[in-house]
């Protein structure tokens, strides 16, 4: 059986990547689909440049084992990290990282002072990370699979798309970079902030660049919420979720409107495509988990992130694998016009 092609769009969300890992290694394990491209924000451009240099090394097996040694890697980092959950939070099994003193301090030294004047030195546990664990000229010479990641342009405000040919540990830093935890990262001398601001993560390079017409969004932050946030820190995760999200919602908004003017004969095939969307999540796992276990490391919850990933990934082929080069399984009406 011939695989079918796709696009994959991976969100930005700390910790909560480990949710897009299982995806990405059950897609694999599978062998139903062929990748052609993956664009990324934050820790969507971390799990994409790994799978990639992992896919150069040995194929599907090599990017299973690359994205698995990553995260390990991460889990490993948090080991000597001050955060760390609270005995209760331990003791009842629950991811939260707000009960941690240290996070507490952290939360509310970014709201009073700048990384400027808090991290003068620009301590990054990230960067070592990054830099010991990818191996760029793997991933620039990864022809198989083109790479797109997101990054905001500080002054500008626009989004800036760098490519797999270009690909350097300071644009995937760039990525993500949170300017209430980190000073703005440096491409060429323009400074850069998380990508999620501005695409998170941006569809448009996918249908620009690669024949595949099918986009698949893994999505790991929530559009949709049914509780009014009511303290301040839910208040203030609610405006995050919703300004990261809104960058989608407008690309999803153009591609539903394409739809119904090529519905309607209105555009010209030739020059329009019908792009196909569709999108793995687990809204009932990852909805109630708080903002503050993107910041939570611990191997026991980032392979429970994967688990719940490769069992979303599952689920989305045994429903939607027939949809994909035919129709978008994702309703796109709903999404834009939901209130």
């Amino acid at each position: 059986m011939a695989k079918k092609s796709i696009n994959l769009a991976l969100q930005g969300g700390g910790s909560h990547g480990a949710f897009t890992w299982g995806v990405l290694d059950y897609l694999m394990e599978d062998g139903r689909v062929n990748i052609e491209g993956i664009s990324g924000t934050s820790a969507g451009a971390m799990n994409a440049v790994v799978f990639a240099q992992g896919y150069m090394d040995g194929g599907a097996q090599g990017a299973r084992e690359s994205l698995e040694n990553f995260w390990r890697k991460v889990s490993n980092l948090a080991m000597f990290s001050p955060l760390k959950r609270s005995p209760m939070s331990v003791l009842t099994g629950n991811w939260d990282m707000s009960g941690s003193p240290a996070y507490i301090m952290m939360d509310l030294l970014s709201r009073v002072a700048s990384p400027y004047e808090t991290n003068p030195f620009q301590f990054n546990p990230l960067r070592e990370l990054v830099e010991t664990t990818i191996d760029f000229e793997k991933v620039r010479a990864c022809k198989d699979i083109e790479l797109f990641i997101a990054a905001t342009n500080v002054q500008s405000g626009k989004i800036k798309v760098f490519e797999r040919e270009e690909l350097t540990a300071d644009m995937i830093l760039a990525s993500a970079c949170l300017p209430t935890i980190y000073q703005a990262v440096e491409v060429d001398g323009i400074p850069y902030w998380d990508g999620g601001f501005s695409g998170n993560p941006p569809l448009f390079p996918l249908f620009q660049t690669t024949e595949s017409k099918d986009i698949v969004i893994v999505q790991v932050n929530p559009i949709e919420r049914n509780k009014t946030p009511k303290t301040a820190r839910e208040i203030q995760n609610r405006i995050n979720e919703i300004s990261f999200n809104s960058s989608l919602l407008r690309e999803l908004r153009s591609i539903e409107f394409v739809h119904r003017l090529l519905k309607e004969n209105k555009l010209d095939t030739d020059h329009y495509a019908n792009i196909l969307v569709h999108r793995i999540e687990a809204t009932e796992q990852i909805n109630p988990l708080s903002a503050s276990s993107k910041m939570n490391s611990e191997w026991s919850f980032l392979t429970h992130l994967r688990d719940i990933g490769r069992e979303s990934a599952r689920v989305f082929l045994d429903q939607h694998y027939d949809n994909i080069g035919k129709e978008s399984s994702l309703d796109l009406e709903h999404e834009i016009h939901w209130s």
